[in-house]
Formats: structure tokens, C-alpha cells, sequence
């Protein structure tokens, strides 16, 4: 099995673009069975897609609109052309730079069979850009196994505090199943005692650490929005791929870092294989 996490930036990235069919051919490329993408942003005054033009699309909630410009939309659009199909969801979850519907989202090779979505925040506002909410899908090719897509809070942030996020998340989700948690977690595995060390102490396996080969893991190499007082923002590993189960990992990519295809993201990407 492979799988994909990106904190996509998508429509705030500079050339935007270009960066969207450069991630489509690492995609073609690589061809993983799950990617879980955050900050999948969609202008909030575009155009609505047509239901019929909605190739592969599983909603998550009937109330949400896909706009011409969503990210995951034309990703996958991208790819159909290429001979390549994606099955995908999209939750929307607040007003991002005060234009954009932000959300994250799932893409699958095989289809949804199960959608799963909850807020993990204190607060549940959309024009909050605090909002924090996870979505999970199950699917036709792994049907005992559940993948989710999350993007949390900062530790000592006063207003939403990273530990009570993180209680919320474990209590959404279903845990007699393989879960696998892939995303921007916004705690750095460089810094001690806090988010990184407690979702390890509360029985979760950073497939890093399981990974019989890999790279320095970095994801975040710069100053970036959320990390700009941070005494630390260079360097770190804020997104990962965890699983509540030990299981052997083959490789651990860092990707969209100029070496592993073209930066496309103020955030890199990882890929595991599995066994």
C-alpha cells in the first residue's frame, strides 16, 4: 500500500497553476492509493460545479458546494485526462484568507464505501480560522481500514489548545479498526513534551520511526504562516502519517522538496509503502 499526505496551500501558493499539474504528475507518477490533503481551498464566490460534472465525487455533506476552482476537484480532473482515476471527498471547514472555502480532503484509487467527519475544535464557526474538523473515508479496497485527513492546532495556542483537540479526535473516531491519521498536525516532532509526544503516548506509531528507509523527514524547512513567532519554524516535522498499529513501513519519502519532484507547497508532502 502507498499513501500520500500535503498541506496543499493550493490557491495561496504563488503560480498556482503550475504547481497544481506538477502535483498532478507526481500523483500520475506515483500513483498512491490514499492521499489526504489540507488546506484544499476553493474561492468562495466562484462559480458552483454542475452535479453531472462531478466525476467520482463521494459528498460528505449534501449542504457543501464544489466550486469551479477547488483544488481536489481539478486535481482529479487533471488526472482523469491522464487516464488516471480518483475517487475523492471534500469538507469544507472556514473562511481562509477571507476569500477562500478551506478544507481538506481524501482521494482514493478504489471507491468510497464510508465517510466519516466531526469537529475536533472548541469552536465550530466558519468564520473562525481557528475551526478545526477531520474527515476519514473507508474504501472498497480496504474495507476494514480507515483513513483520515487532519490538520490541528498549535500546543500552547490559549484559544484552542492543541491537548483538547486531540482528546476530541480520539474520541470521534472508531478504534477496532486499522486507522491511519495523515496530515498537517502542527506540533514538531523536534520539540519535547508536547503534541508529537503526546499522540505517541497515547498508543499511535509514527510510520517515520517504523520506516525501514527514509530521508531527514522535514516537511517544514522555513518560516511559514501559524510558525512566524514560533522560536522554531525551521527544520521540523509537523506532518505526518500515524497508524494505531505497528506495522512495517518499507519507505518514508519527504516529496515536493526539489528533490523528490518540484516544491508545490509552503509545506512538503510524505509517501509510505507499506508491506
Amino acid at each position: 500500500m502507498k499513501l500520500m499526505t500535503l498541506n496543499t496551500h493550493s490557491l495561496a501558493e504563488k503560480n498556482y497553476r503550475r504547481k497544481l499539474y506538477e502535483f498532478t504528475v507526481a500523483v500520475a507518477e506515483e500513483k498512491p492509493d490514499i492521499i489526504a490533503l489540507q488546506e484544499v481551498n476553493q474561492t468562495r464566490n466562484a462559480d458552483t460545479v454542475q452535479i453531472s460534472e462531478l466525476t467520482n465525487y463521494f459528498s460528505c455533506n449534501e449542504k457543501l458546494l464544489i466550486k469551479k476552482d477547488n483544488h481536489a476537484y481539478n486535481a482529479v480532473k487533471i488526472l482523469e485526462k491522464s487516464g488516471i482515476s480518483y475517487y475523492w471527498t471534500w469538507l469544507g471547514i472556514k473562511l481562509g484568507y477571507d476569500k477562500y472555502d478551506e478544507g481538506i480532503a481524501l482521494m482514493s484509487r478504489t471507491p468510497i464505501t464510508e465517510i466519516f467527519s466531526g469537529t475536533i475544535s472548541r469552536n465550530d464557526s466558519y468564520y473562525n480560522w481557528k475551526t478545526r474538523k477531520i474527515l476519514g473515508i473507508k474504501t472498497e479496497k480496504f474495507p476494514n481500514q480507515c483513513f483520515y485527513s487532519v490538520h490541528l492546532g498549535w500546543w500552547n495556542d490559549n484559544e484552542e489548545p492543541f491537548p483538547q483537540q486531540w482528546e476530541r479526535l480520539e474520541n470521534h473516531i472508531e478504534k477496532n479498526n486499522k486507522i491511519w491519521l495523515m496530515g498537517d498536525f502542527n506540533n514538531s516532532a523536534e520539540i519535547k513534551n508536547q503534541g508529537y509526544d503526546m499522540i505517541k503516548q497515547s498508543g499511535w506509531y509514527d510510520c517515520y520511526n517504523l520506516a525501514e528507509n527514509k530521508d531527514s523527514g522535514f516537511t517544514v524547512c522555513k518560516s511559514i504562516d501559524g510558525w512566524k513567532d514560533k522560536k522554531s519554524a525551521e527544520n521540523m516535522r509537523i506532518d505526518y502519517i500515524f497508524c494505531n498499529r505497528k506495522i512495517p513501513v518499507k519507505n518514508y519519502r519527504t516529496v515536493f522538496n526539489n528533490i523528490n519532484y518540484p516544491v508545490v507547497s509552503d509545506h512538503f508532502g510524505i509517501i509510505i509503502e507499506t508491506e
